[in-house]
């Protein structure tokens, strides 16, 4: 198990460093910093003064190690944009993206599951096939016309939910939530939804797929021969060896809302690090680029090592490999 955990922690270094490399990298070539910061017509000598202010007069090699060197310790340094410390930006920004991930998340387990488990249990039902063919309507739909339409719907026709904004949240020291407050469960309803429409298809096919080829395995011929319940038999057997496969896919998908909430802030105004992100795009804030980029990738590493103890726990067998789990390839 210390094996397994240094190799991780070996992995995670790796990933973090090759991240950083290509982030840093991509925003060079987005904009000019210093023209988006003073304007085009600005004095060469205010314009040399706030570029070796800003250290964009180093070789990109030397910009990119003191780059490293201070987000190790938690310093991305200023947003060009607004003069203050990034961490603070994303950390205030951080609370909303990750409730509208995890309802998501959330919305797509408890309703994925059951669909898959049911279309896969009754294939040939006319409720299997509208819901197959509703998940293929729903996959289609980009996110954000999915976002527009519930904003018409819900907002400007009913009237029933907001169609911007987080609602009322409650400052739990230094953490921001708006799942204490009805107006901020108000708020993240349709965000959430438009954001775990995808995700919830993919989790029913897959959970369908999964477990339409465990029903046919001969073990579960012979839980039938043996007399079983049906109920032990599909949920017992066929659903539990259909998890390890299930539970890639989610782990992934929770990393993966939380870097492509993007869309789905900016149609609902959601004030997450997505919103952030794009705002900093458009004021070629680079420190807050490269670390939006960095602490997805620090999210996306974490998720990937609770991951692989989940298959400690849904597999036993896998406690013994000295390797690991490799089932899924969940090693990013």
């Amino acid at each position: 198990m210390l094996a397994f955990f240094l190799r991780r922690l070996i992995h995670a270094a790796i990933v973090m460093l090759i991240v950083g490399l290509i982030s840093f990298s991509l925003v060079q070539f987005i904009g000019d910093p210093v023209a988006a910061y003073l304007g085009l017509d600005v004095d060469p000598a205010d314009r040399e003064r706030l570029a070796e202010a800003l250290g964009l007069n180093e070789p990109f090699i030397v910009q990119y190690l003191d780059y490293i060197a201070r987000a190790l310790s938690g310093d991305f340094g200023l947003s060009y944009a607004t003069s203050r410390p990034v961490v603070e930006m994303i950390g205030e920004r951080f609370p909303a993206t990750f409730e509208l991930a995890l309802v998501a998340s959330l919305m797509a387990i408890a309703l994925g599951i059951p669909l898959g488990v049911y279309t896969a249990l009754h294939p040939r039902s006319w409720l299997s096939r509208l819901f197959l063919t509703a998940s293929l309507v729903g996959v289609s739909i980009p996110t954000f016309v999915i976002g527009v339409q519930l904003i018409h719907i819900f907002s400007v026709n009913l009237g029933w939910l907001p169609s911007y904004g987080r609602g009322t949240t409650v400052d739990l020291g230094g953490w921001t939530t708006g799942l204490l407050s009805l107006s901020g469960w108000q708020s993240i309803l349709m965000p959430a939804f438009s954001l775990a429409l995808v995700q919830l298809t993919l989790i029913m096919r897959l959970v369908r797929a999964e477990m339409l080829e465990v029903l046919r395995t001969d073990f579960i011929k012979f839980a039938r021969a043996r007399g079983l319940r049906r109920r032990t038999i599909d949920f017992g057997h066929a659903l539990k060896n259909t998890m390890i496969p299930v539970i890639t896919v989610i782990g992934l998908q929770i990393g993966t809302l939380i870097a492509f909430a993007i869309v789905t802030e900016t149609v609902f105004q959601w004030p997450g690090m997505g919103l952030l992100f794009i705002q900093s795009v458009g004021a070629v804030d680079v420190p807050v680029m490269t670390a939006f980029l960095m602490v997805v990738a620090v999210i996306f590493v974490l998720i990937n090592f609770v991951v692989d103890l989940l298959y400690l726990l849904v597999d036993p067998r896998l406690r013994g490999d000295r390797s690991g789990p490799v089932a899924g390839g969940a090693n990013a």
